[in-house]
């Protein structure tokens, strides 16, 4: 590429990121088409399958395997939810809990949301300063590129397991799929975020059951509405030593008062 800097310009090889489209076929029928990166595309394909419902459990895909050559993921399962197709693209907006003309955009998202138990994990404002550096530390594929976003699932302990895509969605999927194939159970973690907080991303939050997002950057006005009424703590502006906790602050102990 030629880049332009203090007045000089050069040409240098730079490495940017892969667009990937993936054609998802179960059973023989085509499905939907998701656009991604090309890495763990098996987590990819099995986290997405089980957030949005359409298979209940894992066990229910007995095979897949991806043709990359021909952008195609071939699942076989057991137990399809055939209603998923009905509801993919069917706009659904319902108030929350009185609060307005705000809500799901789909019905396949105000089907598949759950309701968080109230409070069954807490951690420290220090922990969201130390996880955020440690989704930092690990984001090589941003670091190289600077076009994906990160998201890492987290414990007390520190990172379990992190992933990268171009799609901030894609990124809690390849999550989610490498817990259900591993029996990792998302009830006592904590999900690290490099983008925005949006309604999207809130609710594939609540769809695979983490009850503390903690994000780099801003939330939207929808995405707290949807956290409020979902039960969803949510933490954003993790800069430095400072952060903004938004919903439900009583999962986040440290030096601060109040709650919501």
């Amino acid at each position: 590429m030629l880049t332009y800097e203090n007045n000089v310009a050069s040409w240098v090889e730079d490495k940017v990121a892969t667009e990937f489209a993936c054609t998802i076929k179960i059973n023989g029928e085509e499905y939907t088409t998701i656009v991604c990166t090309p890495d763990h595309l098996e987590e990819l394909i099995a986290g997405f399958l089980l957030s949005e419902k359409i298979l209940s459990r894992i066990e229910d895909i007995k095979n897949l395997w991806i043709d990359e050559r021909d952008g195609l993921a071939h699942v076989t399962a057991e137990n399809v939810n055939e209603l998923f197709k009905r509801f993919l693209t069917k706009r659904y907006i319902t108030s929350c809990c009185g609060k307005g003309r705000t809500g799901f955009y789909f019905l396949n998202d105000a089907r598949t949301a759950k309701v968080m138990k109230p409070y069954r994990l807490s951690i420290s404002i220090e922990d969201c300063f130390r996880m955020m550096e440690q989704l930092h530390q690990s984001a090589t594929v941003f670091q190289e590129t600077g076009g994906v976003h990160n998201a890492a699932l987290c414990d007390q302990n520190g990172i379990v397991v992190t992933r990268a895509d171009i799609g901030r969605h894609n990124a809690l999927d390849k999550i989610y799929g490498y817990c259900l194939q591993n029996q990792i159970s998302l009830h006592d973690k904590v999900l690290i975020f490099s983008g925005r907080i949006s309604s999207e991303i809130l609710i594939k939050c609540a769809k695979i059951g983490c009850e503390i997002v903690v994000s780099k950057s801003a939330p939207t006005e929808l995405a707290l509405d949807l956290a409020d009424q979902l039960g969803i703590t949510t933490v954003g502006f993790v800069r430095g030593k400072s952060l903004n906790i938004y919903t439900h602050t009583d999962r986040i102990h440290g030096k601060h008062g109040g709650s919501s």
